[in-house]
């Protein structure tokens, strides 16, 4: 989305910035994904800010409840009975799913063979698709759901195809009719599970319920999957401190020392 040919340009107009060509109240603000080819001279010299999912299940799914259109309570309760109970369970599964997808590639290769980039695009397509195939049919079509979400929308992302297989395997989990019976169990343990039918208030209380952080039986993982998890973790922190602090500065110092 950048053309690194022009990098080294913008880095000059950056280093021409200065408090006396300038006025006080100017600031520039650029938005962009990471990239190689950004200037790390820009990098270092700036107040950074990052926009990356919440950390755990609990917490991605409270920020998805937030989103438009799902934050909306004429999307939520926009249906009249007995759709609009099925309509708030399956939009329920579904931001679990999201959560799901997304977490899992912090286990690394254990979670996802390749790491996609799951977004709130896929997130909000999704939901309107529920809305509008549930309303629309005489019955729910769970195969529809599951084709539309799980091939179409997330599933367009995905290129391997064991990656491909376990994608299908959640969308046979939640989309499906016993997902429509009272609390249906979306873990192996039963903490994760779709609650009864109300208000999005409801639902949110149960979110807030749960554990701030979750085992790895919540993605269908092993418990020693966390150790895989928390070194990946640990390795990107780091490696990110480094690339911020400048990485070459501190072998040039060691070099002087020596």
């Amino acid at each position: 989305h950048l053309a690194p040919s022009w990098m080294p340009t913008l880095e000059r107009i950056c280093e021409a910035i200065t408090p006396d060509n300038t006025d006080s109240r100017f600031r520039l603000w650029m938005t962009s994904m990471p990239s190689p080819d950004f200037p790390s001279n820009i990098l270092q010299n700036c107040v950074k800010m990052t926009n990356e999912p919440p950390a755990g299940v609990r917490a991605n799914m409270r920020r998805s409840l937030a989103l438009d259109p799902l934050s909306g309570p004429d999307f939520w309760e926009g249906s009249a009975p007995p759709k609009g109970e099925a309509i708030k369970k399956l939009l329920f599964g579904l931001v679990y799913i999201h959560a799901f997808v997304q977490e899992r590639r912090r286990f690394g290769p254990i979670g996802w063979n390749i790491p996609y980039g799951f977004d709130d695009g896929d997130l909000r397509i999704s939901a309107r698709q529920v809305v509008m195939y549930v309303e629309e049919g005489r019955e729910v079509p769970f195969a529809a759901l599951r084709y539309a979400v799980g091939e179409c929308n997330y599933g367009g992302r995905v290129t391997d195809d064991k990656d491909r297989r376990l994608m299908m395997t959640l969308m046979d989990k939640v989309f499906c009719p016993a997902i429509l019976e009272p609390n249906y169990r979306l873990s192996e343990s039963g903490l994760y599970y779709v609650p009864q039918d109300g208000p999005l208030a409801s639902y949110l209380e149960y979110i807030d319920g749960l554990p701030p952080t979750q085992a790895p039986e919540a993605f269908g993982l092993h418990s020693n999957a966390d150790i895989s998890k928390d070194l990946q973790g640990t390795e990107e922190l780091l490696g990110a401190l480094l690339a911020t602090a400048g990485g070459g500065s501190s072998g040039a110092g060691g070099a002087g020392g020596g």
